[in-house]
């Protein structure tokens, strides 16, 4: 080779002397003639689960991009290949148990490296079926099997039923879920078994009559659903003696659009909550439609728009007969009813955004959901509306005013029961008035005038109905025991009374006694507080004997520095129907969990004036009193809240959790 390599460098150098530029490019020396290369596989045996890969690298000498190669199995029904990349390096699918070879090898088939690959098949040894299911006729319920310890079965498998007529089962061929359908009441054992007889898994099925007496609706909403089913329906029902079952597929602000996309993706977008025949409420999170909708056999479904397009009839025309057609190819029951959730119009002094809709004027708005549903509902087949909007219009004729909101559009606790009276009539086709189911935040004339609302809205649904019997609770003007008062529309007792909303405008349209009457003196906040605080101190230790929900909600604002956009210096509240120039005592309580001063100072004025401070910063202990405080000529008295001159807090933040005014001693 030496003596071939000198010759070809002496003949090189012949040709440079009369080819100069062709010799340089030529036969500049001997890289261009391309040598032997050997060829291997960083592995030259391996072993593999199926379903499992694995890279096999091959390793060069002297590597060229001139030559190009090529990969092959020798079994496809064991292994394959699945990728190759750009340096040749192979992922290997193994998809059969067996032994077979990968090879890599040059196109003219002059070099070539193999790896033998062993696979081995992981099988299921045991299937897991719930104990038992309970099915009902008309009516589907699915069983997933779940096998050990592989997620995809390897054996072939068989469903029976031991009962004939009980049940009819239909089986997806890969999973072997099976979907039951209830043909007559009884029991029966279904059975699962894989064809060489290796698992077993059984379960029993009761199937019951669907018409057994227990109601069953469902929710497809938004927080509207929320405040209207999830919290009194259950105890007006189990007063009348009546068995519920309560769903809720809950997304806030959601709207019928966001519910048809959620459809026809099967996205698990939803908070699933459910009351139970014994009034038990469970929270199921990522939940899609079609799972709920399979949950129960549902005698009635609820649609619903989103409160600031309910009065928008051009936001139904197509999402819900979309939703409609949705849930009932699902549902495959034609003793299905459909209702239509009408919302409620919001408070008068609402900041929500989408009051503008309607001129920010609640008469404009709730007109505009009335007739919205009422054209709506010829685009589905529905059973009924369900007026909650109406009940809530009524039920603002009556002394209470507008005070149904606890943020000037969800429901505060009687605007729940207002709208959850209106479900129960529709739902069970009785009435009421009269059911006894009375919670300890309420008084008896809150209950009648509630309760008289929803009848009334189910009978005239379309017109607002004025409660003439409710117009006045009563009281003389002048306070003679202890008036104890909430701040941060959270439920209380019914010894303490509730303002539900921060915002201007919002009352207490007849202050009560801890037993109920009434003492004629109306509480309204005139100069808003910023928003609602949930961190105050849930232990206490004050003459006010406060509950949780009382010491652990305030109302804050915050004086030197904007926070959430708004710069609340002063929260200011008004009493006034005061008969008489008695002189009363007032104790502020104010808690908020922190470190820094939070000194809060409240200013009571009236014919006379005087003010106190506390800090609020994670007080348990402490009450800010004044004493002597007359009314003015004019019947009332103004209370301020603001920071006190020792509060170091960078927004000056203050609060107001719990107030009691008493007569002075």
């Amino acid at each position: 080779m030496k003596r071939i390599n000198y010759s070809i460098k002496f003949l090189c150098s012949l040709m440079l002397v009369a080819f100069t530029f062709v010799a340089f490019v030529s036969c500049q020396d001997d890289d261009a003639v391309e040598p032997n290369r050997n060829l291997s596989v960083d592995l030259t045996s391996a072993t593999m689960r199926v379903g499992n890969d694995l890279v096999l690298t091959p390793i060069f000498s002297n590597y060229t991009s001139q030559q190009e190669y090529e990969w092959e199995v020798s079994d496809s029904s064991v292994i394959v290949i699945s990728n190759v990349s750009r340096s040749y390096e192979a992922t290997i699918s193994a998809i059969g148990e067996g032994t077979a070879t990968a090879t890599i090898r040059t196109l003219d088939g002059n070099q070539q490296a193999s790896t033998t690959i062993e696979t081995t098949l992981v099988r299921e040894t045991e299937v897991d079926l719930p104990e038992s299911i309970t099915a009902y006729t008309r009516a589907t319920v699915t069983i997933t099997p779940d096998f050990n310890p592989v997620d995809v079965p390897t054996r072939t498998y068989t469903w029976s039923s031991r009962q004939d007529g009980i049940v009819s089962i239909e089986t997806n061929p890969e999973t072997y879920e099976v979907e039951i359908q209830g043909l007559s009441v009884g029991t029966t054992e279904l059975r699962l078994s894989s064809n060489d007889g290796e698992v077993v898994g059984t379960t029993t099925v009761t199937v019951e009559d669907e018409n057994d007496g227990i109601l069953k609706i469902l929710a497809i909403g938004n927080s509207f659903s929320e405040d209207a089913l999830e919290y009194y329906l259950y105890g007006l029902a189990e007063a009348a003696n009546k068995e519920i079952v309560i769903g809720n597929l809950y997304i806030g602000g959601a709207q019928l659009s966001q519910h048809v996309e959620n459809a026809n993706s099967n996205a698990e977008s939803y908070s699933y909550r459910k009351i139970d025949l014994s009034g038990n409420k469970t929270t199921t999170n990522n939940v899609s439609i079609a799972t709920a909708l399979a949950n129960e056999n549902w005698d009635y479904i609820s649609l619903q728009q989103v409160s600031q397009n309910s009065g928008m009839y051009d936001t139904f025309v197509s999402d819900l007969p979309a939703l409609y057609d949705y849930v009932n190819d699902r549902m495959n029951d034609d003793g299905v009813r459909y209702l239509l959730h009408q919302t409620w119009a919001y408070a008068q002094n609402s900041t929500h955004s989408g009051f503008p809709n309607y001129n920010s004027d609640q008469i404009t708005m709730y007109e505009a959901i009335v007739n919205a549903y009422d054209m709506a509902q010829a685009l589905i087949p529905t059973y009924a509306i369900v007026p909650s909007g109406t009940a809530i219009q009524n039920a603002r004729t009556s002394y209470l005013g507008d005070n149904f909101n606890r943020d000037g559009y969800h429901l505060n606790e009687i605007g729940r029961y207002t709208a959850a009276s209106t479900w129960f009539e529709i739902l069970f086709n009785e009435s009421v008035v009269g059911n006894s189911y009375m919670p300890d935040a309420f008084t008896p004339i809150d209950i009648e005038i509630a309760q008289n609302a929803a009848h009334e809205a189910v009978q005239m649904p379309k017109e607002i109905t004025e409660l003439t019997n409710y117009q006045n609770a009563g009281g003389d003007g002048v306070i003679t025991n202890n008036v104890y008062v909430n701040f941060g529309n959270a439920a209380s007792s019914s010894q303490w009374n509730n303002l539900d909303s921060f915002l201007e405008g919002a009352t207490v349209p007849n202050l009560k006694y801890a037993n109920g009457q009434f003492t004629g003196i109306e509480l309204a906040v005139s100069s808003r507080f910023n928003g609602v605080n949930t961190n105050g101190e849930s232990q206490t230790n004050t003459e006010l004997n406060m509950p949780v929900d009382v010491s652990g909600n305030s109302f804050f604002g915050n004086s030197k520095a904007p926070f959430s956009g708004r710069l609340v210096e002063t929260g200011v509240i008004i009493l006034t129907g005061f008969e008489a120039d008695d002189a009363y005592d007032f104790c502020f309580f104010g808690s908020r969990t922190a470190t820094d001063n939070r000194e809060t100072q409240y200013t009571v004025i009236g014919a006379n004036t005087g003010s106190s401070a506390i800090n609020t910063a994670s007080n348990t202990d402490n009450l800010a009193c004044i004493s002597g405080i007359r009314p003015n000529s004019s019947g009332e008295i103004t209370i301020e809240v603001t920071a006190g001159p020792n509060n170091t807090n960078s927004s000056g933040f203050f609060y107001i959790n719990a107030m009691r005014i008493s007569p002075q001693e």
